[in-house]
């Protein structure tokens, strides 16, 4: 069940509550930024004022009990070790933690945010998946890394946020072949669209729970939000290609 709430005055999403680990998804409400990236944009690099920027990423602090680790995102399946990471702001496009306190983040407008834990709570990553991660392996990625890091681990959970809706995210036959080519239920998940040859409707959720499912994922559950046609608390960059970034963040208590 997902719910809205407030932390520090900031409205969020989370989902399913998990014991030892607390996660949540930033809305655009509650910042500083101005249209088109208004309130609360924390993308660094979306074209917003640095100040304002700044200033939401304090507010987001104040929300979390550390310092988030930020990415730098590339669309890419490369996780990051966040307990063993000296640098700021690491190239990737996950990363997971063992240890309580430290918060992971991503930032999000469209793709994807997941949140994967282990049932004792005892690690935890996150991964930005749009398409191209998401086919390359993101997700897989982050539950071997978290496997490492609890081989002992009973079980695993994730949670998917608010990201493009199966009636929004239009593709065309390099994004449909990158998924079904050698995956044949993955076809299930893309519907063609009249009268546009060549184009197809692509189910980026459901791609995601299969792909979930099918590594080890026993307990999967997505929000069903669709950022693209909720624009009062979602930014989107399909739908207004200049604009914000939300952020999932997570962490162990």
């Amino acid at each position: 069940m997902e719910r809205l709430m407030q932390i520090h005055g900031l409205p969020v999403i989370t989902g399913p509550q998990w014991p030892g680990v607390r996660y949540f998804c930033t809305t655009r409400a509650g910042g500083v930024g101005a249209a088109p990236y208004d309130t609360l944009n924390l993308g660094a690099r979306a074209g917003d004022d640095a100040a304002a920027v700044h200033e939401n990423r304090a507010r987001v602090r104040a929300a979390v009990p550390g310092d988030p680790l930020w990415l730098r995102q590339v669309h890419g399946a490369d996780v990051i070790d966040a307990d063993a990471c000296s640098s700021d702001e690491p190239a990737g496009d996950a990363s997971v933690t063992a240890m309580p306190g430290r918060v992971l983040a991503i930032l999000v407008a469209d793709c994807l945010p997941v949140c994967i834990a282990d049932l004792d709570g005892q690690a935890l990553g996150v991964a930005h998946a749009g398409w191209r991660g998401l086919a390359g392996g993101v997700l897989e990625n982050t539950l071997a890394r978290l496997r490492a890091k609890t081989p002992g681990a009973r079980g695993w959970r994730a949670w998917v946020g608010p990201g493009i809706g199966p009636t929004a995210f239009e593709v065309g036959d390099d994004v449909r072949a990158a998924f079904v080519t050698g995956d044949a239920q993955a076809a299930a998940h893309f519907s063609g669209l009249a009268g546009k040859p060549g184009k197809w409707l692509a189910d980026l959720p459901a791609l995601a729970l299969m792909r979930l499912r099918r590594a080890g994922v026993e307990d999967v559950h997505a929000s069903g939000l669709c950022t693209v046609s909720d624009p009062r608390r979602f930014f989107s960059y399909r739908r207004d290609g200049a604009t914000g970034r939300m952020a999932l963040l997570a962490w162990r208590e």
